[in-house]
């Protein structure tokens, strides 16, 4: 059973606001805390990426070609696309302080989502509102 601060990080992110507290537990479940060095890339720009974290406590920066574009701190999180595309890395994330996410990996976040209907509906339409919109739409 997930710890319930895991199941309040996990449910402050907009891909899982629409899963009630079960799925939501199911999904913290899945998700490993790692803790992270002041200074350590946790994902690299244009090397592939497997997992999606969400911040617990510390700070880091996103970097595109070098250009510091934002900065992240507790609540945070990255590399939603890995969990589905297991593309490439857009940017570059480095730890600024100390810092603990909780992280899931691909092959974590798929036999959750082929296990439950209900999950994998909801994800798909948040995604869809999140990265499938265009002004023509």
């Amino acid at each position: 059973m997930a710890d319930k601060d895991t199941t309040e990080l996990v449910a402050q992110v907009p891909l899982f606001s629409d899963l009630d507290k079960r799925e939501l537990s199911q999904v913290a479940e899945s998700m490993k805390r790692r803790e992270f060095s002041a200074g350590q890339e946790i994902a690299r720009e244009g090397e592939s990426g497997v997992g999606f974290f969400v911040i617990e406590s510390g700070n880091a920066k996103v970097t595109v070609h070098g250009d510091e574009r934002r900065r992240l701190g507790p609540g945070d999180y990255f590399g939603e696309i890995a969990l589905i595309a297991q593309g490439a890395r857009t940017a570059t994330v480095t730890a600024d302080t100390d810092m603990v996410a909780h992280g899931m990996t691909f092959w974590d976040f798929r036999p959750l989502v082929e296990g439950n209907a209900s999950i994998a509906w909801k994800l798909l339409q948040a995604f869809a509102k999140t990265y499938g919109q265009d002004e023509t739409s």
